[in-house]
């Protein structure tokens, strides 16, 4: 505002268009905005963004996004941030199917209903995570079956197991099939399935997604590992 004033255009009609009172343009003059207060804002920004995205994550998860998108900071900051804002995990910690947790809502129909046959390629994927620990720590695999050649079509590899795991791994596989328009895409509830960035990376690619009931991954893990 100040370098429109600069240019003669008087701060009343500034005020005016922007729809903002004039006292708390002055009173911010007087007193601006600090480096640490802006730096908390930029970190606050950074952390409501990755909420917003996948709002079933916690506090550890965001931060993680928020560095990504280049705004680093401890895990207590990221902590005390969410804290102080009401900003936590939807679903709160994820546990193992048949181990007593509560399973996400599904964000798209069972198309599958149990028939993992296809008739041709690129007619039906299954994707599965699988966790491996290795010595350096766990590695998190994300892996595209096509249930009609029995092949791996895409895959990605993570030190986290975050939406960008599976996001990763099917732009991956659209780029190894190319033409997969209308395939059928078949995941359990998993978060990182039913998180936003994954759904928008099934629309850009024109691929439906398919979420089973609860413990229908046992059938798509059977006929995963009987191939």
């Amino acid at each position: 505002m100040s370098e429109l004033a600069a240019d003669g255009i008087p701060v009343a009609v500034t005020c005016r268009v922007l729809t903002i009172a004039r006292q708390p343009y002055y009173r911010w003059l007087a007193r601006p905005v600090g480096d640490a207060e802006l730096a908390a804002a930029y970190r606050a920004n950074a952390l409501v963004d990755a909420h917003r995205d996948d709002p079933e994550f916690g506090y550890r998860f965001l931060v993680d996004e928020a560095r990504t998108a280049g705004q680093a900071m401890a895990e207590r900051t990221a902590w005390r941030i969410c804290s102080d804002n009401g900003w936590w995990s939807a679903f709160g910690k994820r546990k193992r199917p048949g181990k007593g947790g509560k399973v996400g809502p599904p964000v798209h129909d069972d198309l599958v209903k149990r028939d993992f046959t296809a008739d041709g390629p690129n007619r039906l994927w299954l994707a599965d995570i699988t966790e491996h620990r290795t010595a350096e720590g766990k590695l998190y695999l994300c892996a595209i079956k096509d249930v009609w050649s029995h092949r791996i079509v895409g895959y990605s590899i993570d030190s986290r197991m975050k939406s960008r795991l599976a996001v990763t791994a099917l732009h991956n596989a659209v780029a190894r099939r190319d033409d997969v328009a209308g395939c059928v895409l078949h995941t359990d509830r998993g978060s990182q399935f039913r998180s936003r960035k994954f759904v928008r990376a099934l629309n850009q690619h024109h691929v439906i997604g398919s979420m089973g009931r609860v413990a229908a991954w046992i059938d798509a893990y059977r006929h995963w590992a009987g191939r």
